[in-house]
Formats: C-alpha cells, structure tokens, sequence
C-alpha cells in the first residue's frame, strides 16, 4: 500500500520541519507545506494531498478560514493542530464544527512531540480513509431525508426511555451538532454523551454545541442529576458513573490518575452504555455515532440485552465506520440509521 500523502500547514518553520521530518521517519509522504492559509489554498489543489494537518492560529489567513474555503474548494480529511491555550481550544471545537476530521495539541517542546507524532500518526491514517462529503454537508445543513435503510434488526416497539446514551469519537462533534439539535427542548428523556477528546476540551463542546440545541446542553458536574430535557456531556478524562439515589439518578464525576490501557478513552463509550443498561434496563436507548475502534459496541449489546433500544449511524453518513460497524457486526444495533434520521427516530421512540 502506498504512503499516506500528507500536507502540513503552520506559520512555525519548526514546526512544519520537526512534524514532516518525523512523519517521513514512520513512513508518511509529507509531499508539502506551507507557512499560511493563503500559501495553503494554493499548493493543496495542485500537490492533492490525502490528509492535511494544520495549526489553527496563523497569520494572514487563519485555520479557521482556511478551513472553510478548503471545504468548499477541495474538500480533503484535515486534522487540526490546537494551542494550549482557551481560544486555541475554542477554535479547535469551532473547526470540527466546520468539518475537520480531528485534532492534536501542538507540540510545545521537544518532550512532548515523540507522544504527539504517534497520536497524529494513528489519526492521518484514520483519515485517509475518511467520508470528507459527509462531513462537509452536516456542517452545513442536515442532510435531506432519506429513505430508512433496512434494519438490522426487526423495529424494537415503542417503549418507555428515560435515558438516551450517545458515543462518538472521530467526526463526533460534527455529528452532535446535527443531531442533538433535532431534540426539542422538553425531551421527555434525559440525555448523556460520551465523546472521544482530550481532557480540556470536553468543556468547550458543551458550550459550542449549548449554542446551537433547544435543550440545556452541560459539561457534567459531580452530583449532577440525570433529567428529561438536559443533555450531559461526560467530561473527558474524569472517571464517570451514574448512581442511583432515593431523589433520582444523579452521575458521579471524579479524578482518576489510573492510565487508560492503550487505545481506550476515559470515560469509555462501553462503560457508560453498560452502567446506564444496569441501573435502567429496558428504559435506555444506546445511539453509536462515527468514530475510530470498537468502544460502545460491547454498551449497546448489553443494552439490547436489557430489551433496551439501539441505534448506529450508517456507513454513508459517517466520518470513520468503525466505532457504529462493530456494534452492527456483534448484532447490538436494532436500526441502522443516516445521521439525519437518528433525532427522529429517538423522538418517536419516546
């Protein structure tokens, strides 16, 4: 298989040779860069890189308005390099939002990069083979309605849902923030999302995609009631559980300084979904959104085994089929649905 073709766009000259220098060393081809966005929107159609990675803060055209004219001009999967800083992050969630693949923090010194190379190196790949389109057009507006496909599974009867449990990771705020504004704002359900990030920007995400649904959109807090009509971001790198009490479920949020086994997130997609399907059986529905790997695959089985409803997002509406294909292929999706049906069909479930 040919090397993935990479471009890199950063103002630092640093940068820009460190990053392909090291890229090259694991068998990318960097085939080039540029110090702007300006410099950026006229190699890129010419050089027809496979994935770019680009810094969001830059002079004379910014990742952000680069980003946008590359969607339109010559839409290619782009991994966003973020500042350690709050406007750095801000615009990271406002880039994703725009239809950017994903993100890493850009390096700020020579003792991270080693850690950083290898995240971005798994993630170039990831998006090499990323659906870009759909990406591009949720960004823009919801898809039009589609026909549904065919279920997996026969339809689950209506049932009692007192709570919805979404898991995404790659192209995973973009998909938020189609479907979570599909929800009114008295959803009868109380809604919990499990999104792949670092620690940090979980935060952000509550605020960007609060801006835009009906419902309250919050980055949980410890002791945090579960309700209808409040959706519950589970912050990223906090331990996260849900815990029954004589006022109701409330969630417990707190540090843990165990390191994750390699590839897994904390909190993980699977751990929710099977907490959620323990403490309230039949009355889950489990919704499985784009993203890299299999976490959630083993939550929404043991959903449907509570006679709980599930949902995975289509191969054609996805950024990454990987996270939605791996539930399907272990039987635990009962519908198999574009992204732009998914709010509705949890609605009529209600």
């Amino acid at each position: 298989m040919p090397p993935v073709r990479v471009f890199l766009v950063d103002d630092s000259a640093v940068v820009r040779t460190i990053i392909g220098r090291r890229l090259r060393e694991i068998g990318f081809e960097v085939v080039g860069t540029a110090m702007n966005g300006k410099d950026a929107l006229r190699k890129i159609p010419v050089l027809r890189p496979e994935v770019v990675v680009m810094d969001v803060e830059m002079p004379e055209l910014d990742g952000l308005n680069t980003l946008r004219e590359l969607m339109i001009s010559y839409p290619v999967p782009v991994i966003m390099l973020s500042a350690h800083t709050r406007a750095g992050s801000k615009a990271t969630i406002e880039a994703l939002a725009l239809g950017a693949v994903d993100f890493v923090p850009k390096p700020i010194g020579t003792a991270d990069i080693t850690a950083i190379i290898a995240e971005l190196a798994v993630k170039i790949s990831a998006a090499a083979g990323a659906s870009v389109r759909g990406a591009l057009t949720q960004a823009v507006a919801p898809e039009p309605p589609r026909a549904p496909l065919a279920p997996v599974a026969a339809r689950a009867p209506k049932r009692k849902t007192d709570l919805v449990v979404i898991g995404c990771s790659t192209g995973g705020p973009n998909a938020l923030r189609v479907l979570l504004p599909g929800f009114p704002a008295n959803l009868p359900a109380a809604v919990v999302v499990v999104q792949h990030m670092p620690a940090g920007f979980t935060a952000l995400l509550a605020e960007h995609l609060d801006a835009v649904c009906a419902m309250e959109v919050r980055h949980a807090r410890d002791n945090d009631p579960v309700v209808p009509g409040r959706v519950l971001i589970a912050p990223a790198g906090k331990a996260f559980r849900f815990r029954p009490g004589p006022d109701g479920v409330r969630v417990s949020v707190s540090e843990d300084n165990t390191p994750p086994a390699p590839g897994t997130f904390r909190p993980s997609v699977d751990e929710v979904m099977t907490q959620a399907a323990a403490i309230y059986g039949s009355r889950v529905t489990g919704v499985l959104l784009t993203g890299m790997g299999r976490d959630g695959a083993g939550g929404m089985l043991a959903i449907k085994q509570k006679n709980g409803y599930t949902i995975a997002q289509d191969e054609a509406s996805c950024v990454v089929y990987g996270m939605p294909r791996a539930a399907v292929e272990n039987g635990a999706a009962c519908r198999v649905l574009p992204l732009s049906e998914i709010s509705a069909e949890v609605v009529q479930q209600l």
